[in-house]
């Protein structure tokens, strides 16, 4: 029989999925939880298994399309009952919920119906009219939506963009939804299209007045040629650039930088590294003791440790630390939960499991969920000051740059000030404005910065 294989739930928050790359294709032959496709949410990107074992028969959702959760992505034929998240289905029409009788309570299926829209036979227009058609339906209104439902945030920038009438445009997604590849089709077949010959005027017409030539709107794509290559983008970068421009736009930000001397922590690092990773099996870095006296710092700012919420500031009570990982396909922030419960030997087995599967890409989305604070090592990439961006909807986030050697002037107690070799590394915070001021700020930079400068050999590691 055919099932259709829908997109499980994987989380409250987590409404839709983008279709990353399907890794079976039509006609395989598939077992029961063999991974079936890559799925790229906001929080973590997963392969989905498949729940059953059979043959996939078609492919509902392609790649880069965007779908809620619990809706189809693809039939299989199958002698056995579903693992999960799959149904008996004659057509791919039956898959497609009615209207309901009444109201139904917000959540998923309120997406899923709320999204919805007839289309006409070929899967396009509205009100029945094909997707190039000139003609509007009878049935339209002045106050209906100017775009096709359903529609992908990438589709209809890539719309704006280049002035794309998407009722034009015929979608070859799941229901006749409009992907990024059918704009990018659209727009190469309108670049090559021949230019419609200029009409000849009428002998006697009379003349029009003068006026300013009115330029086109339409905007050439941008094309591969000898100087420059266009990329297109991943589902990974498109939701991080979404992210970074929704918290630059709605985020007041504001930074400051404090410069701390840790001569003392790199002589306590080097000390311990080969004892504990013989003893541990895992390299101890210095991002564990800074995480440490960051948990200090926030328990003794917690304004820092909070989130807005437009008519209130919430205090988080617990402390769950997120930490910045370069992956495979992009930056991703997996958090060490209830982070002020951990020694610094614990936080360092901690960090170095998350970043072991962030970049072999084995993170579940409990491990991205919940942070309260984002703390990145930007110093492993030489950098020694930054201005990050804010991780919504946290109040601040803190970098560490790279440790570098420098002359200081020290307080000697004999000879009064002095100048000394010692490690120096700089501090940077990003803060939401709207919930804390230079203050604030100020004050936990240097409760960083004074229990940074207090570690020594007495410091517990357990």
């Amino acid at each position: 029989m055919a099932l259709l294989i829908e997109l499980p739930q994987v989380g409250e928050s987590v409404v839709e999925g983008t279709i990353g790359k399907w890794l079976k294709q039509p006609g395989d032959t598939i077992q029961r939880y063999d991974p079936l496709v890559e799925v790229v949410t906001d929080k973590v990107t997963m392969d989905m298994p498949s729940p059953v074992t059979g043959t996939l028969l078609r492919i509902l959702a392609q790649e880069g399309d965007v779908v809620p959760m619990g809706a189809p992505i693809a039939e299989v034929e199958t002698d056995e009952a579903p693992a999960a998240a799959a149904s008996p289905v004659e057509s791919v029409a039956d898959a497609v919920p009615s209207a309901p009788a009444a109201p139904v309570n917000p959540g998923t299926t309120g997406y899923l119906i709320r999204d919805q829209r007839p289309v006409g036979p070929t899967g396009g227009g509205p009100g029945g009219q094909p997707p190039g058609s000139d003609v509007p339906s009878p049935a339209s209104s002045p106050q209906a939506d100017p775009e096709p439902a359903r529609l992908s945030p990438a589709v209809r920038r890539l719309a704006r963009e280049h002035n794309v009438d998407l009722y034009r445009v015929s979608g070859t997604g799941m229901g006749g939804r409009i992907t990024r590849q059918d704009v990018e089709a659209y727009l190469e077949q309108r670049s090559t299209a021949p230019a419609p010959p200029p009409a000849a005027a009428p002998p006697e017409a009379t003349p029009a007045p003068t006026s300013a030539p009115v330029p086109s709107p339409a905007v050439s794509p941008a094309r591969n040629g000898e100087d420059e290559e266009r990329i297109p983008l991943t589902p990974v970068r498109r939701m991080i650039a979404d992210a970074m421009v929704r918290s630059v736009t709605q985020i007041p930000h504001a930074w400051s930088t404090v410069e701390v001397d840790v001569t003392s922590l790199v002589a306590v690092r080097s000390g311990l590294r080969d004892s504990f990773q013989q003893r541990e099996g895992v390299e101890i870095t210095y991002l564990p003791f800074v995480i440490k006296m960051v948990v200090e710092a926030l328990r003794e700012n917690p304004t820092l440790n909070a989130s807005w919420d437009n008519d209130a500031i919430i205090l988080k009570r617990r402390i769950n630390m997120g930490i910045a990982v370069a992956g495979p396909e992009g930056l991703i922030v997996p958090v060490i939960h209830d982070a002020q419960q951990l020694s610094i030997a614990g936080l360092a087995h901690r960090v170095a499991d998350l970043t072991s599967r962030a970049r072999s890409r084995r993170l579940t989305l409990d491990d991205v969920q919940g942070g309260t604070f984002t703390l990145n090592n930007t110093g492993v990439l030489g950098s020694t000051v930054s201005q990050p961006i804010i991780n919504p909807p946290q109040a601040a986030i803190l970098t560490t740059e790279a440790i570098q050697k420098r002359p200081v002037v020290v307080p000697d107690s004999k000879n009064g000030d002095a100048i000394a070799i010692r490690s120096m590394m700089n501090v940077c915070l990003s803060f939401d404005h709207r919930i804390n001021d230079g203050a604030e700020s100020s004050a936990f930079l240097q409760s960083v910065k004074r229990r940074l400068e207090a570690i020594d050999a007495d410091t517990p590691i357990y």
